[in-house]
Formats: structure tokens, C-alpha cells, sequence
């Protein structure tokens, strides 16, 4: 009896699961999870108050914790998470709670705000725009305790260069404001990036318009859904941030003084009118695949209307030809001397009837 041969299906690649990190450990656990390549931490530390500053950074965690930093606001700024034992070092010395930490270097963690007796704990999603014209979403994790700020980013590129430049330069407020001043600072610029995202996506929306309206190629409707699906992303990193401005705002928490809650309110007035934005954009992309299905549906139809007027035109051409072309013997008008010019004169005055006619019914 011959053997039945097996048939081989190629394996599927299974997508390595960040989630895998995590079971089976202990809640609190730091464990990384991130797409960035490991690499060591370093802290870059600013310190000012009314009259002056002061710049640092350190590559070495106990450097930084030798150092002094006196009775001045502090804003220190860890770059690169993928150091566990870095980062439990540096919790364990600010008094942090493991679950903060785990957060911490938990890249796909959701934005959230948690309150503590002694610091209050945010995760936010740093957007920014690419070179390639793509959203990029970086995770940053603030902590707000009573003289210092921590920031803690994947990478050293930031949005909060404006911000550095007004502690320098002592421009504006914030230089005789308080850590929760610095606070507010580090979160308004984060949100007032988001604007240049959404005009981003905006004016790529208005790209893809004119191209279903010109030219509804297959390109276009792969285009409209990858919009569509950085839209919906977009919106999930962004539209918590509203809820946790405002429980910034009715928090009863010391750390942030009733004057600081007045600018959250203008942050939180950012954060609605962004939303909204993003909600007008997720549904003008879900009108956009629905244009170009018309209208390729449209081309679809000119197309078949063409077709029938030319199929309309030779059926009575065809007819003819076909009653002179059959093979009997006695057939009239065969023998008739100018019959083939006959033919051709009445089938010349059909088409010219036809297209007549169809010119003024507008089908051409």
C-alpha cells in the first residue's frame, strides 16, 4: 500500500509577545518592555531658582546620588529605562512603590495618573512627528515630589527643549514657581506637541482627499487605511489625558498648589479641544474609504457606459452583417449589383442615427 505523503505548510513566524516578560512574575517585578535596544542610563539634572541654575549629568547613579542638590527645584531627567537595575536603585532611593517602577520601564503602560502620600506618578505618550511623516509615540513617566520632578524617557529626544531654554534663560515664570510649576511646564508641552500631530494628520487627510478625488488608485484606499489605523492609535495615547488633567485639578494633594491648578485648567481646555479634533479625523477618514469606494465605483459605472453604447451601436451593425453573411443560395439581394454598397450605406446611417440619438439623450 503506498504511503500517503504528508503535506508541509510552511511555519508561521510567531510575533514575539512583550506580555511573555511578565508572567509568571511577582506584581511589581521591573522587567523592561520595550522595542529599543538596552543600553545604559544616564541623568541629566537641572537646578535652579529665582537666581540661578545649574546644568549636570551623570553616567554613574551613585555620582548622581552623592551629588547635592540643596534647597533648589530639581529637575532630573533619566534617559533610557531598559537599565532594570538602574532604575530599582534610583526608586528604591526616592522611597518609590515597586508598581510605579514596573510602570515605569513598562513601555506599552496606558496613560495613567496615581497618587501617593508623598509624590504623585504620571505616564504620558510623547508624540512627535517623524521623517517619514509618521506619528511616533515615545513612553515618558513623571514623578512629582515635593522639590523634584523625574522624567524618565526611552530616548534623549524630547520635546522639552523650549522648556529648558525658558529655565536658562529665565524666561517667564517658571524660575520662582515650585516643582509642581515644573510639573504642569513638563505636561503643557507634552500636550501643545500634540497639536502639531494632529495638524500633521489633518493635512495628510487633505492629501488623500484630493488623491480619491483625482486619482482613486489601489495605493490610495492602502494609503486611507493606514491613516485610519494612526488615527485610532493616536487617539487611544491621547484621549485619557483629558480625565487625568482633571483629576490633577480636583486632586487634594499638597504637592500641587491652588495657583498651578489655574494653568492645568488652560492644559485640560487643550486637551478637549485636541480630542474633539481627533474625533472629527477618525470619522473624515471613515468618509474618505467610503469617497473612494464611490468613486471607484463611479470610474466602475463610465467605464460599463461606454461598453454598452459601443455594444449598443454594433448589435444592429452585427444583425446585419450577420443576415448577409449566412450561405443561401436565393437570397435576393446578393445578386443585386450594387448591394454591397447598399449594405454599407444603411449601416453608415444607423451609427450616425445612434450616435445622434444618444448625444441628445447626454449618455455621450
Amino acid at each position: 500500500m503506498a504511503l500517503r505523503k504528508k503535506l508541509a505548510f510552511p511555519k508561521r513566524k510567531k510575533k514575539k509577545s512583550r506580555v511573555h516578560n511578565k508572567m509568571g512574575k511577582a506584581p511589581g517585578t521591573v522587567s523592561y518592555m520595550g522595542n529599543k535596544e538596552r543600553s545604559d542610563s544616564t541623568i541629566f539634572n537641572i537646578l535652579y531658582n529665582p537666581s540661578g541654575f545649574e546644568q549636570q549629568e551623570f553616567n554613574i547613579l551613585d555620582d548622581f546620588l552623592a551629588s547635592n542638590r540643596s534647597e533648589k527645584i530639581s529637575w532630573v531627567n533619566i534617559v533610557g529605562i531598559s537599565d532594570e537595575p538602574f532604575i530599582e536603585q534610583l526608586g528604591k532611593h526616592f522611597n518609590l512603590n515597586p508598581l510605579v517602577l514596573e510602570d515605569i520601564v513598562n513601555t506599552e503602560q496606558r496613560p495613567k495618573i496615581d497618587e501617593y502620600e508623598d509624590y504623585i506618578f504620571g505616564v504620558f505618550k510623547m508624540l512627535y512627528i517623524s521623517e517619514e511623516e509618521k506619528v511616533v509615540g515615545e513612553h515618558i513617566a513623571l514623578v512629582l515630589l515635593e522639590n523634584t520632578v523625574l522624567v524618565f524617557q526611552e530616548v534623549k529626544e524630547d520635546v522639552f527643549n523650549g522648556l529648558r531654554d525658558r529655565i536658562t534663560g529665565k524666561l517667564g515664570r517658571i524660575r520662582s514657581r515650585g516643582a509642581d510649576y515644573l510639573f504642569f511646564a513638563l505636561l503643557d508641552a507634552i500636550v501643545d506637541n500634540y497639536f502639531l500631530v494632529i495638524e500633521n494628520l489633518n493635512h495628510r487627510i487633505e492629501q488623500l482627499e484630493d488623491e480619491v478625488y483625482n486619482n482613486p488608485e489601489p495605493e490610495v484606499a492602502k494609503n486611507i487605511q493606514l491613516l485610519k489605523k494612526e488615527i485610532l492609535q493616536v487617539r487611544r495615547w491621547i484621549y485619557p489625558v483629558k480625565e487625568l488633567i482633571s483629576r490633577l485639578i480636583d486632586t487634594e494633594n499638597n504637592l500641587i498648589k491652588k495657583d498651578t491648578k489655574l494653568f492645568l485648567r488652560d492644559v485640560q481646555d487643550h486637551t478637549i479641544e485636541i480630542n474633539e479634533s481627533l474625533q472629527i479625523y477618525r470619522e473624515m477618514s471613515m468618509s474618505l474609504m467610503e469617497m473612494y469606494m464611490s468613486n471607484m465605483s463611479n470610474k466602475m459605472n463610465e467605464v460599463m457606459k461606454v461598453l454598452t453604447i459601443m455594444a449598443s451601436i454594433f448589435i444592429p451593425l452585427t444583425f446585419i452583417a450577420g443576415i448577409y453573411g449566412m450561405n443561401f443560395e436565393h437570397m435576393p439581394e446578393l445578386h443585386y449589383k450594387y448591394g454591397y454598397h447598399a449594405v454599407w450605406a444603411v449601416m453608415i446611417v444607423l451609427f450616425i442615427g445612434m450616435m445622434i440619438y444618444f448625444k441628445k439623450k447626454k449618455w455621450l
